[in-house]
């Protein structure tokens, strides 16, 4: 064998020993972390249930991930994991999971990654670094389709809201008190899987259990922390707090709400005619190019 085959094959073996070794941490980690006991996932057990009916992908691997959650819960602080449950918050209860189970599905991608990446390494001649880029984008999959989710899930309650106000405020103005305008946009809406319509059943469902209006509207801002939620929330619990109609108030709100969706619209269209000079700059210049490269080619050649 040359030198250099003798260094590849090295290489590789040093790559196969990190990935045991990194197999064996793992399992070490979570044979010795203490474990929580599990609690009611509530809600969230319903979201995960609908999840579990309709993919059945997710049915097969989602055993493992709650045993894996299991065993990882001993290992986040409070303030991890409540971090981690405002992320899977944020974006509608994501699957039904829970904290320690996103940290489940993390390890498991990191895994899986790791696994390609020596693989890959081992193929290619890549050494060691293709394999840990794996491991980490491997790891970093579920938060980014979290953090994706979170964001689209935002953007269509921002959207939605002046509608869902607008249904409330004729609602209230035909009679009807605050959770029976809520329960016509719940019964009205043609899609109970869209994020607004989620919502408001949650804030439903709140209020049938005996909370106050006041904590399901803040618990309804927190789910949903954007400027149009937040100032629909405290323009209410003012006009509790102060006895305003409702109504009027609701009616208020939607047009403030289409005011500031127009403003947004006309704010996007704007920069889309600034960042669209770039791209009409490059095709003018191509155009240019392939007008006068001829003629300037039949110049030089004349010369």
């Amino acid at each position: 064998m040359s030198e250099l085959s003798i260094q590849v094959f090295v290489l590789r073996l040093a790559v196969l020993a990190a990935g045991a070794m990194c197999v064996v941490m793992i399992v070490y980690t979570l044979a010795s972390a203490p474990t929580r006991v599990a609690s009611r996932l509530g809600l969230r057990g319903l979201k995960r249930q609908r999840v579990l009916a309709k993919s059945e992908a997710w049915a097969g691997v989602e055993p493992i991930v709650r045993w894996l959650g299991v065993r990882l819960s001993g290992i986040p602080t409070d303030g991890q994991r409540a971090e981690l449950d405002r992320l899977v918050g944020l974006a509608g209860d994501f699957m039904g999971l829970t904290a320690d189970e996103l940290l489940a599905m993390s390890l498991l991608g990191a895994i899986g990654g790791a696994g390609v990446g020596v693989v890959a390494a081992y193929v290619t001649d890549l050494g060691p670094f293709v394999s840990v880029a794996m491991t980490a984008l491997g790891g970093a999959l579920p938060y980014l389709q979290l953090s994706s989710t979170a964001s689209e899930r935002l953007k269509s309650i921002g959207r939605g809201l002046p509608y869902v106000i607008d249904l409330m405020a004729l609602s209230m103005g035909a009679g009807l008190d605050f959770p029976g305008a809520i329960r016509q946009v719940v019964e009205k809406s043609s899609n109970p899987d869209d994020p607004i319509v989620e919502e408001f059943t949650l804030l439903l469902q709140t209020l049938n259990l005996g909370q106050t209006r006041k904590e399901g509207l803040l618990e309804f801002a927190r789910r949903a922390p954007v400027d149009a939620v937040t100032e629909f929330v405290n323009a209410l619990i003012q006009a509790e707090e102060r006895g305003n109609p409702v109504a009027e108030v609701l009616t208020i709100q939607a047009n403030v709400s289409r005011t500031r969706r127009s403003v947004r619209a006309e704010e996007a269209a704007a920069k889309a005619g600034v960042q669209m000079v770039g791209p009409l700059m490059l095709v003018f210049f191509s155009i240019m190019l392939l007008l006068l490269g001829p003629a300037l080619m039949t110049i030089t050649g004349g010369l």
